[in-house]
């Protein structure tokens, strides 16, 4: 199962939002680092995540046109 980490860009559709994934990759030829960014439409069923928050995403099936990932819910901590 794949997984991104990005930032939220759009929270204004429900259940959807839209994070960006910057990446870098190196040029063949000239051996030079430059940075790559991509937009994903990501699952979020219960509207918790907000514009500016960092997230990280993994692939699913097509929910929607657009839709192809889903957020990964916060792991809860127990106590001991």
């Amino acid at each position: 199962m794949r997984q991104k980490t990005g930032t939220i860009t759009s929270h204004i559709n429900d259940k959807t939002i839209t994070v960006v994934v910057i990446s870098y990759k190196m040029h063949p030829k000239y051996k030079k680092k430059y940075r790559v960014t991509k937009k994903y439409h990501a699952h979020d069923p219960e509207n918790r995540y907000k514009t500016g928050d960092t997230v990280t995403i993994y692939e699913t099936r097509p929910l929607s046109k657009l839709k192809r990932w889903t957020v990964v819910p916060p792991v809860k901590k127990e106590l001991s």
